[in-house]
């Protein structure tokens, strides 16, 4: 396998509001950022993620190159998922050998219309969409499911919303929310047993990285993390034949990418309920920090978190506070997509 890694991460200070400019606007500060950070304008790769549906319009995704520029011509994809498996065609890309650095960014503004009913879109449109039934509302029915199984109590799932936004304040990219114990507004069931606390924002925000290989990627980071194992799976559509109390695909991923010895792991866990599936699911122990920046229950910008919860882990390595972390991307109903992506210091490759 050829040795790849995240080389540089830049992500907006997310917002919970609609700041009245457009995701071109938003992306391009970003862009901007990246490409001074690594000294590189041009790259061999580029891939985006993003929803058209947020958006409003087909094929939105083709104003964002605008800011990477028009002019020469790029080769470039894009993916109507998360920019982390944006990320992930960008590895494999780079594993051709064809190129030796990749541009993936992912963005999307959730403020400027109803994320419950555009999310309902990727439902089975036959079966499950006519019902009416939201995201939040799948949810429930996973931690309820969940919490009955493992005996896990709402103050348990507190707790994770607690600990989340604490992080989440002390990271200057998230929105800073409240500790539940002193938001009146959200004490009450959102879909129980889930308050207000236990979903995660409308946000809106961009982020992008930059990988590299090999000579390149040591001479872009004097810290690259890299990435020594990624992997992908996903689960049936249908919610029925599902056991929604676990992660089966999940756990595969992390076995696939070799998700052992862990220090710090970044989960995309949009739910409180979430973050304790994924840990067992994942084998993450006591002794693992969890979602340090604040996770996506401090921020959420869809599109971008699971690039972003890779990028965080990534910068843990650049900082040196860490040695082998994990980040993990989540797409789909009651986290029917996992991305599992390791990164060490070290290049066994």
């Amino acid at each position: 396998m050829r040795p790849v890694a995240v080389v540089a991460f830049v992500q907006t200070e997310h917002s919970a509001e609609d700041q009245g400019i457009a995701e071109t606007e938003m992306v391009l500060p970003v862009i901007n950022e990246i490409k001074e950070r690594t000294g590189l304008s041009r790259f061999g790769f580029t891939c985006s993620g993003s929803c058209d549906y947020l958006q409003g319009a087909p094929f939105a995704f083709v104003s964002a190159l605008d800011t990477l520029g028009a002019w020469p011509p790029i080769s470039e994809s894009h993916v109507e998922m998360d920019g982390a498996w944006a990320l992930y065609e960008a590895w494999v890309k780079l594993q051709i050998g064809e190129i030796d650095t990749a541009l993936v960014y992912g963005f999307g503004k959730s403020s400027q219309g109803d994320l419950r009913a555009i999310m309902s879109q990727q439902l089975d449109p036959y079966h499950l969409a006519p019902l009416g039934v939201d995201q939040v509302s799948m949810a429930a029915m996973q931690a309820r499911a969940y919490m009955e199984k493992a005996g896990v109590k709402e103050d348990d799932l507190r707790a994770v919303a607690a600990r989340s936004r604490e992080a989440g304040r002390g990271n200057p990219f998230a929105l800073h929310l409240p500790d539940p114990a002193e938001s009146a507004a959200e004490q009450d069931y959102d879909v129980a047993p889930l308050h207000g606390y236990d979903v995660a924002p409308v946000t809106d925000g961009a982020a992008a990285i930059v990988l590299a290989a090999g000579d390149k990627a040591r001479e872009l980071c004097e810290r690259p993390a890299w990435i020594t194992g990624i992997d992908h799976r996903t689960e049936p559509h249908s919610l029925g034949v599902r056991d929604l109390t676990r992660s089966e695909a999940a756990r595969i991923a992390g076995e696939k990418a070799g998700a052992t010895g862990i220090e710090v792991a970044e989960l995309h866990a949009q739910f409180s309920h979430e973050e304790l599936i994924l840990r067992e699911a994942l084998g993450l122990g006591d002794g693992v920090t969890i979602n340090p920046s604040g996770g996506a229950l401090s921020a959420n910008p869809v599109m971008a978190a699971g690039l972003i919860r890779i990028g965080e882990a990534a910068s843990r390595i650049h900082d040196g506070t860490a040695s082998r972390t994990l980040g993990h991307a989540a797409s789909g109903p009651c986290l029917q997509q996992n991305l599992v992506c390791v990164l060490s210091g070290e290049n066994n490759g």
